[in-house]
């Protein structure tokens, strides 16, 4: 690969970054804050690639220097050549894997993780021993809250700062392993590759018959019921479901 070829490569890579990041396809990659970080990263290569090409091109654009009768150019040489060996310079062609990058991110659309990232890793929350300091839930009946902030406050202060109020979230079915559903959400700190799912149990009107990543908004009490997460052995707090309703895929995933 030479210089040229670099260049084109990283400027299809920064077009890449650049659409990814002025469209919600980045949000299957990472956090929605991290959107002016990657429009600047994008700019940058764009740059770096622009650059590149034209301090290569640039010789070509210049005139053609006048040859001598003795057939020798205005530089010196006697074949017209430009002084070197006669041999093109490549770079390692191992930076042809930088296309890579560029075609998942132009044309494969990945989904978000989800049923299956949830079923390969143990609950992201696990509780502590401490007292509570989750203040009350705000008005409302019932009052949203995400999924991390119910398994939080069931498990962190066994439901105190929830108490007998009705409580809706949001999340997407998943497969216990003991063959009924679960409510899921993926939590990231900074990207998709350290997503970890927040697992919810289901008691009373549970969910039945819907596939896995199906999304469901359900509205419940909270429920003193504690299950362990066969991967890492953590506990899955539960939530009495008293309704449910199938809803689209929210534009923003992941908590």
């Amino acid at each position: 690969m030479n210089r040229q070829a670099q260049a084109v490569v990283l400027l299809l890579l920064g077009g890449a970054v650049i659409r990814a990041s002025l469209t919600d396809l980045h949000l299957r990659y990472v956090k929605e804050g991290l959107r002016p970080f990657l429009v600047a990263a994008g700019l940058l290569l764009v740059a770096a690639a622009v650059m590149t090409l034209f301090y290569e091109l640039r010789p070509l654009l210049r005139r053609t220097p006048a040859r001598h009768d003795d057939g020798h150019d205005a530089r010196g040489d006697h074949d017209g050549h430009d002084g070197d060996d006669g041999h093109a310079h490549h770079e390692p062609r191992v930076g042809w894997l930088l296309i890579l990058p560029v075609l998942g991110l132009l044309l494969v659309a990945p989904p978000a993780l989800g049923s299956y990232a949830a079923g390969q890793a143990g609950t992201a929350v696990a509780t502590r021993q401490q007292p509570s300091d989750y203040p009350p839930l705000p008005d409302g009946d019932p009052v949203r809250v995400t999924v991390l902030d119910y398994a939080s406050r069931a498990l962190f202060d066994r439901g105190t700062s929830i108490g007998d109020r009705r409580v809706q979230l949001a999340g997407f079915v998943t497969t216990g392993p003991d063959g009924r559903p679960l409510l899921a959400r993926m939590v990231l700190s900074c990207c998709a590759a350290d997503g970890r799912p927040v697992k919810l149990g289901l008691t009373g009107e549970v969910p039945d018959g819907l596939a896995d990543d199906t999304w469901i908004e359900v509205t419940g009490r909270y429920s003193d019921r504690i299950a362990r997460d066969p991967v890492n052995d953590a506990e899955i707090p539960y939530l009495d479901v008293e309704s449910w309703r199938q809803v689209p895929v929210p534009r923003q995933q992941y908590e």
